[in-house]
């Protein structure tokens, strides 16, 4: 949706960012506990371009994680991602997973997508910032700059239930409180950027 804004209005928005101090995971009252989670990604690196598959200029699939470190006494564990540099009073969340296996370790590629009701284990994918359920590529205004997309895993002490495809504010009110661990990766993507090439030839996000 966001590709449809023109560049001159992209870069006229240049300055108008949601910001990360409104990121879920600096939110106030947001006590993360003792354990820094391992967060990251076979796919990039920090703070590194987020491969065009992965966005909505290529398959707009979800990339694959991987994450160590999860302290004990974990019952559930939560994921929010979320574009801190949208033009929006809030960050545009792109994708919600919540009540996975504590015994998790990775979420395969592609692996954030619609659900309905959910695994028959708990697990549930939740509404992205266009209301629906799984993956919302990233799609920056052309003009506008690089976005830094922020991957943020919670470890819970106990799961409340939410509901069905649980939405932003449901996830912050109840993650509050019940945090033991949390870990984060920040994937960037600009469009309209030069785009580079991997190694092996494959295509990669802009530069």
């Amino acid at each position: 949706m966001l590709e449809h804004i023109p560049h001159w209005l992209g870069s006229a928005l240049g300055n108008v960012r949601a910001g990360h101090n409104k990121l879920t995971i600096v939110q106030e009252d947001m006590e993360l506990g003792d354990v820094d989670i391992e967060l990251s990604s076979p796919a990039f690196a920090m703070n590194q371009p987020i491969p065009l598959r992965y966005t909505a200029d290529g398959e707009g699939i979800s990339p694959p994680l991987s994450w160590e470190h999860v302290p004990p006494g974990t019952q559930s564990l939560a994921l929010i991602v979320e574009d801190a540099d949208s033009p929006s009073p809030q960050p545009l969340v792109q994708a919600i997973y919540w009540n996975l296996p504590s015994s998790e370790r990775y979420l395969s590629e592609g692996a954030i997508r619609e659900d309905g009701r959910g695994s028959l284990d708990g697990r549930d994918v939740g509404r992205n910032s266009y209301l629906v359920e799984g993956w919302l590529p990233p799609d920056p205004p052309t003009g506008h700059g690089p976005h830094d997309y922020v991957f943020q895993l919670f470890a819970l002490k106990d799961t409340p239930d939410l509901g069905e495809t649980p939405g932003r504010s449901a996830f912050v009110s109840a993650i509050k409180g019940r945090i033991l661990g949390a870990g984060i990766l920040v994937g960037t993507y600009e469009r309209g950027a030069r785009e580079r090439v991997s190694p092996d030839g494959a295509t990669m996000a802009p530069a």
